[in-house]
């Protein structure tokens, strides 16, 4: 008897052991690890919380009340982080318990289905958000036939995992619900809708789309569809979504693959948006790739956001309708100088502190005229950094920006500026007038014209204020300018070419 009780009690000493074991795994394996975290968003908790926080201080202000649903992008927050904050901000001044992430599948083209993550929770830098697994259960009881629980989809799926920071910074309180719609059916995807706003019922909770718009025509093509599909969603009807969508493919537009690549999602969002009662859409903001500082006006994705909401005050405040240009004068108001010196220290400043950058908005109309730029960084008095573009293809508050982060890091003469020396730079801005020809040497002054010098395949560059610092009169201008670009002094006395420029030069030491 004595044996067989302590085999009993061995029994289940072991037995427990082996569950303790299997709970320790299954903890482990259930929550599902970021893949993206270095990559489309810093790996860096305190750099993830602090651009998340400056993306949210210059979010467009709450203009909506009772948000059900928000469709915001996911892309890398270097582009699209700002857009998702001003659908985050629309919806900051509610208090949610869940919130349900309902991503696009970019993984698995065969799943028609629509996959709930079944685990415990997504963990990225700041933590472990929870998953609300009552919600979870409650969908696939209410849509068996349509939603499955896997996680494999999840394992690469980069569409609900850049939404899930936000989530912890804005809502630190939520649980989430991980949902990737396999496929734009609109059947499916308005049947899933139905059940997601039965469970979510008598519930405080948010739904978020995500998505981006356009992928990969020009900036200026994609500002044309983007304005179109976000109008589209803003009528909370799927069909004429599709419709405008499929418009877009007709038109075969250059470069154009897609006009909403969480078409399923925002469908989705819809029908639930609907059953819970909201009557209309506010398209909120708007930004392509090709307006931020890193972006490329060649190959554009856009970028916007879109609040369903049952309030019916309020109305639209997107940013993406700009003023047309006006004529750029000889000098800036004190406010126009300020505001791009604010610009270009505040990108180098979130570069370097979360990996991010901010959106060139809010400016002017004649600041966002294409004007060519100079942005000079410099340390105690001393050169640390200048880069520029004589020729203004872009606008010039963007350019500032592209300029001000190539000074910073690019400029080849030094090591890329560090934390630590942001204290200690000054920074200077030179706007240029348009690039003239002269017919030789006499035509320069000194101190007045910038100079673009080419020969013999080599050319270099001086801005009209080098001379002033430096104490050159002409010929020693020139004589510099000449071993700038690799040539001997005196090379601009014979078949040499000169172009000039002007600029309006101020720096942050008038503001001082």
């Amino acid at each position: 008897m004595k044996i067989l009780r302590l085999c009993l009690i061995l029994f289940i000493i072991g037995l427990g052991f082996t569950v303790a074991c299997q709970a320790k795994k299954v903890t482990h394996t259930d929550v599902r690890e970021p893949v993206l975290a270095g990559k489309f968003y810093p790996a860096s908790a305190p750099k993830l919380k602090l651009a998340i926080e400056k993306f949210m201080e210059d979010a467009v202000p709450v203009n909506v009340n009772k948000p059900v649903a928000i469709i915001v992008p996911h892309a890398g927050y270097i582009f699209s982080g700002q857009i998702c904050a001003d659908g985050f901000k629309q919806a900051s001044k509610e208090q949610y318990d869940v919130a349900v992430i309902l991503g696009t599948n970019h993984t698995r083209p065969e799943l028609r289905k629509i996959s709930l993550y079944p685990g415990d929770g997504f963990r990225t830098p700041l933590g472990t958000a929870l998953i609300d697994r009552e919600v979870v259960s409650a969908l696939v009881e209410q849509a068996p036939d349509d939603c499955i629980l896997d996680t494999s989809l999840h394992e690469q799926e980069h569409s609900v995992e850049v939404i899930v920071p936000f989530v912890q910074v804005v809502f630190p309180s939520a649980k989430i619900v991980p949902v990737v719609v396999g496929s734009p059916d609109l059947h499916m995807s308005s049947r899933f809708g139905q059940a997601l706003a039965k469970v979510l019922k008598n519930k405080r909770a948010l739904i978020i789309a995500s998505s981006d718009l356009s992928h990969y025509p020009n900036a200026k093509a994609a500002a044309i569809v983007d304005k179109e599909t976000l109008k589209a969603i803003a009528t909370l009807d799927p069909a004429a979504f599709q419709s405008t969508i499929q418009s877009h493919m007709d038109r075969r537009i250059p470069q154009l693959s897609t006009s909403a690549c969480g078409e399923a999602p925002i469908i989705t969002a819809m029908a639930a948006a609907k059953a819970l009662g909201a009557t209309r859409g506010v398209v909120v903001s708007y930004a392509n790739s090709g307006d931020t500082s890193f972006g490329e006006q060649s190959r554009a994705v856009g970028y916007g956001t879109v609040v369903f909401t049952a309030d019916e005050s309020g109305k639209s405040s997107s940013q993406s309708d700009q003023s047309a240009p006006v004529p750029l004068t000889s000098s800036f108001r004190p406010s126009d100088k300020r505001a791009l010196l604010v610009f270009a220290r505040e990108t180098i400043s979130r570069i370097i502190l979360t990996d991010t950058i901010p959106l060139a908005r809010g400016f002017g109309p004649h600041l966002q005229q294409p004007q060519g730029v100079f942005v000079t960084l410099k340390k105690k008095g001393e050169l640390r950094g200048c880069i520029g573009r004589i020729i203004g293809d872009e606008p010039l508050c963007k350019l500032v920006g592209t300029m001000a982060l190539q000074a910073a890091l690019n400029d080849r003469r030094f090591l890329p500026l560090s934390a630590d020396e942001l204290n200690d730079i000054d920074i200077e801005i030179s706007v240029l007038t348009p690039l003239k020809r002269v017919s030789g040497a006499a035509d320069i002054v000194a101190g007045r014209d910038g100079i673009v010098l080419n020969k013999e395949g080599r050319s270099a560059v001086f801005l009209p204020q080098v001379a002033s610092e430096q104490g050159w009169n002409r010929q020693e201008l020139l004589d510099n300018l000449c071993l700038k670009a690799g040539l001997s002094a005196e090379c601009w006395n014979k078949g040499a070419h000169f172009s000039t420029f002007q600029a309006v030069v101020f720096s942050e030491a008038e503001f001082k």
